[in-house]
């Protein structure tokens, strides 16, 4: 399938790829010219060290999602992982020999035995908390309603996404771990709070919370599959490095299941006569590895290859993005 017909028809297209090989730029023009195109667009950033302002030419506030001026139906935000980290812990780490009424003295680990191991278990961190973040974040716009038709996202460099993809299912069974003990020890230990606590009964909300969550991640899972909604985008540049790279990336999308039809070669350098030397060495090696891309994920794996040539200028106005997207498009 073709990137305009995925930016017409799916509700959620993800870009991704080694560091410094273009993808904001890529995901930057996808959104403009979808919003153009008459769809009410997002574009999200989910990458630490964000460039998406700097790709639109504009300053986003973090967290706040911004319309873009001159540009109907685009809408950017720029996700920080760490701001709301505060917020997020207070659901995560809890003391439940605590939490379910007993009296200090029985919260002691020398006296409950293993169930001290429970403390680890309730002050643990979810693995890899600045994705798990940022991942609820985009759980946000995938499992809640909210007026666009189209969101795209701008996602870390491959190693910080290969972590992403996979946390559905590691945060989904870190939080049924939870589940499980909260509930266990609450069996166990009810009778001890009814007895021993005094204080007026406060709302709990935080197994509530985890089990939304986990509902909430398990829907996402399938919607991310789903290639009806779905699809991630590769960006890439010829170079041998990219290329083993974007094999690791293609394998880590086939085994969580996350459709992927098209691969972005960016910054190629074209056949000009005004070449210097150094171009044209770059250039004969760029076309040797252009060669070895298209057997390996066009001709063997079936992924649609877009060229995309090198630009004289960084491109980082609107303008810029529309001209880059003519090639990203053709």
């Amino acid at each position: 399938m073709e990137l305009k017909d995925l930016l017409l028809n799916l509700r959620m297209i993800m870009f991704g790829g080694k560091g410094g090989v273009g993808k904001t730029t890529c995901s930057a023009s996808s959104a403009i010219w979808a919003a153009e195109h008459g769809r009410k667009t997002l574009i999200i950033s989910t990458d630490p060290a964000h460039s998406l302002g700097d790709s639109l030419g504009v300053e986003l506030a973090p967290g706040v999602p911004t319309k873009i001026e001159g540009i109907p139906n685009l809408t950017a935000l720029e996700i920080n992982p760490r701001e709301k980290i505060a917020d997020f812990q207070k659901f995560t780490q809890f003391n439940p020999l605590k939490e379910i009424g007993l009296p200090d003295f029985m919260q002691d680990n020398s006296l409950m035995g293993d169930m001290g191991d429970l403390q680890d278990l309730a002050n643990m961190s979810p693995p890899g908390i600045d994705e798990a973040l940022a991942f609820a974040k985009v759980l946000e716009f995938i499992e809640t309603e909210h007026d666009y038709d189209l969101v795209i996202f701008d996602t870390a460099p491959t190693g910080h996404t290969l972590r992403f993809l996979s946390l559905p299912e590691t945060l989904s069974g870190w939080i049924g771990k939870l589940l499980r003990w909260r509930v266990k020890v609450g069996n166990i230990f009810g009778v001890f709070k009814n007895i021993f606590s005094k204080e007026e009964k406060k709302k709990d909300n935080t197994l509530e919370f985890l089990e939304k969550m986990n509902r909430i991640i398990l829907n996402a899972r399938e919607d991310l599959m789903d290639p009806t909604i779905n699809n991630f985008v590769i960006v890439m540049i010829p170079e041998e490095m990219a290329i083993a790279e974007t094999g690791r990336l293609i394998n880590e999308l086939l085994k969580y299941r996350i459709p992927s039809s098209c691969i972005v070669v960016n910054q190629v350098y074209e056949n000009t006569e005004d070449l210097c030397d150094f171009c044209r060495s770059r250039r004969a090696m760029q076309q040797k590895n252009l060669k070895k891309i298209r057997e390996i994920f066009h001709e063997k794996l079936g992924r649609k290859i877009i060229e995309v040539p090198l630009f004289k200028e960084e491109i980082r106005t609107p303008e810029q993005l529309r001209e880059f997207s003519k090639y990203l498009l053709s």
